[in-house]
């Protein structure tokens, strides 16, 4: 692999939870469930806050699995699922006062940077991580570090990719694998709608996927060198350009829920209404948990570009666990959270179950595992994400998350892509105006 693909990589965690075993009772502000996962009477039991209800079954074979390794440090694990806002919140209260933090809890990347203002109410990992590196991507430990100290891992790549619905566009006499770029792609949407009444791909309102992704092939970002933002750049007005285009010409439209990645969203995409989608591969499980219709029938590709050679893909979303400060058992946690989500097996389980790119590469080329006819995601897809994976794996880049990241997806999430796609505002005026709303916030 080139060195500068492999720094670039951007990681995401999606440490999730089902309930699938133990107790579940309603707490203020969540649901909550133990997992029990083989542990004796002296376990230990330790909270954990999370804001993604999916795929707890890799965290209970991780707690089955240190259980069963580790019968004088067992572990109970009580999980907390809350709304987005309310759990990150609640959590920012919790660290900031030191009353009532769970033991571990989940950040999403954007929101990540509050947490590291002054002085982190974090546990450093340091030590937990330091095993795993050389084995880990680099960047996914650099993503959640300040001054030397790591405070937050993750799970994965999150390499983004075209989820392509071959149905559809077979019925319009496309074939996915000519979409080099978005001149192709807007050729190829224009056919699909003109002969399926089908939209091709979304027009994105309540999150910044497609901008991100549009800025990293142009080899741009949203803030500058400094981590100040730059949302007006001529990158980013080119960006949204092309996509009022798409718009305009009914290749792609907006989306119930804003984003593919909504349960209004997997409705549209269940009854055929769009044909493509741009996500990273945890989108992968959205598909087999949610539209189960689709199987068989959604196949993976790199993403367009605007021109032939540029970079097609970038690392999106990303969320970092995390041991607070007032955990119950510092080390206990921290050493268990590292297992669960740095050791090789652990990343292995996390393509088995959840179906995410893991952040140790070397199983990216463990055949037997990424190519085995029994997963559930080589049966779903039309073909295997790894044959893509390794095919751009050279070329995941890296939007940097600063402390101006929380608002600059604010506004543009609440204000500035509406105002584009559904009020028709011009794209210079309201990326302008976005500009100037994210600088006054931050003063």
């Amino acid at each position: 692999m080139k060195k500068k693909g492999f720094l670039a990589l951007m990681v995401v965690a999606m440490v999730v939870f089902l309930a699938g075993c133990g107790g579940s009772s309603k707490e203020e502000g969540g649901e909550s469930s133990v997992l029990n996962a083989g542990a004796g009477e002296s376990a230990t039991e330790l909270s954990y806050w999370t804001f993604v209800e999916l795929h707890g079954q890799h965290f209970e074979k991780m707690l089955e699995k240190w259980n069963a390794a580790n019968p004088d440090r067992q572990i109970k694990l009580n999980v907390t699922v809350m709304p987005y806002d309310d759990m990150h919140n609640k959590l920012s209260i919790a660290v900031q006062t030191g009353v009532g933090a769970p033991d571990i809890a989940d950040i999403e990347l954007g929101k990540f940077p509050d947490f590291l203002a002054g002085t982190p109410q974090l546990e450093p990992l340091n030590d937990v991580a330091e095993p795993f590196k050389g084995t880990v991507v680099q960047s996914q430990l650099d993503l959640y570090s300040k001054e030397g100290n790591i405070y937050g891992l993750s799970t994965h790549v999150g390499a983004t990719v075209a989820f392509y619905n071959t149905e559809i566009l077979e019925q319009a006499g496309v074939d996915y694998k000519t979409i080099v770029t978005w001149d192709d792609f807007k050729k190829a949407g224009m056919q699909v709608y003109e002969k399926t009444g089908k939209y091709m791909g979304t027009a994105d309102t309540s999150a910044i996927w497609q901008e991100s992704l549009l800025l990293a092939q142009q080899g741009a970002d949203l803030t500058d060198e400094a981590g100040n933002p730059k949302v007006n750049s001529p990158e980013l007005v080119k960006a949204l350009t092309m996509l009022k285009d798409l718009q305009e010409n009914n290749v792609i439209s907006t989306i119930a829920g804003g984003q593919p990645d909504t349960e209004e969203a997997y409705g549209e995409y269940n009854s055929g209404n769009y044909a493509a989608a741009f996500m990273p591969l945890w989108q992968m499980s959205r598909y087999t948990n949610y539209m189960a219709d689709l199987q068989g029938k959604i196949a993976i590709a790199p993403l367009p570009v605007f021109e032939k050679g540029m970079p097609r893909s970038y690392g999106g979303g990303g969320t970092g666990t995390v041991v607070t400060k007032t955990a119950k058992d510092v080390q206990l946690a921290k050493d268990f959270i590292a297992y669960a989500k740095l050791s090789l097996d652990a990343n292995i389980e996390i393509w088995n179950t959840l179906g995410f790119d893991p952040i140790n590469m070397s199983v990216w080329d463990m055949k037997d595992v990424t190519h085995n006819p029994e997963n559930q995601f080589v049966k779903y897809f039309v073909n295997n994400p790894f044959d893509v994976l390794n095919e751009i794996k050279d070329e995941i880049q890296l939007i940097k998350s600063t402390s101006a990241s929380p608002t600059i997806n604010n506004v543009l999430c609440t204000v500035t892509l509406n105002e584009i796609f559904e009020d028709g505002k011009d794209v210079q005026k309201a990326l302008d105006d976005a500009q100037a709303q994210i600088e006054q916030e931050l003063k």
